[in-house]
């Protein structure tokens, strides 16, 4: 049987400059503000909140081959305490080479975790933006 159920995480009205009003960390709120700056140009969409702490940018469809299908933005990301968690649509295994330009990162299962902006090659960042850009329209053709 497959679970159809709506994703937890879901765009909503929030405010996107209230949201980042409440980081402590002032580098954290610049490069979030670098973030959303590189993000909408990279999109053509302005920052959505999803779910309580994600900044997302548009939004594709995808169809797993379960039947569990759904919305989620094509990039995005979180300044969480410890990193602001990036989230860009396809597999971390499949970037393994482009993530080795980076810089200093880590990655969990579907996002990479940065410190600071000024760790990391800021190209190759973008490089991963627009590759999850052309992969999220990919999935969202096939899944309609």
């Amino acid at each position: 049987m497959t679970s159809n159920s709506p994703n937890k995480t879901q765009p909503h009205a929030g405010d996107v400059s209230a949201f980042l009003d409440r980081l402590e960390d002032p580098v954290k709120r610049a490069d979030s503000d670098r973030l959303i700056s590189k993000m909408e140009k990279a999109s053509g969409e302005k920052a959505t909140m999803w779910g309580p702490s994600i900044i997302g940018f548009g939004s594709y469809h995808y169809r797993y081959a379960s039947g569990r299908e759904g919305d989620a933005p094509p990039i995005g990301f979180s300044p969480r305490s410890s990193a602001i968690s990036v989230y860009i649509t396809g597999g971390n295994e499949e970037r393994r080479e482009v993530l080795a330009r980076l810089g200093k990162h880590k990655v969990g299962k579907g996002c990479i975790y940065v410190k600071r902006f000024s760790d990391i090659d800021e190209s190759v960042l973008d490089e991963l933006i627009g590759d999850g850009l052309a992969l999220a329209r990919e999935i969202d053709e096939r899944s309609r």
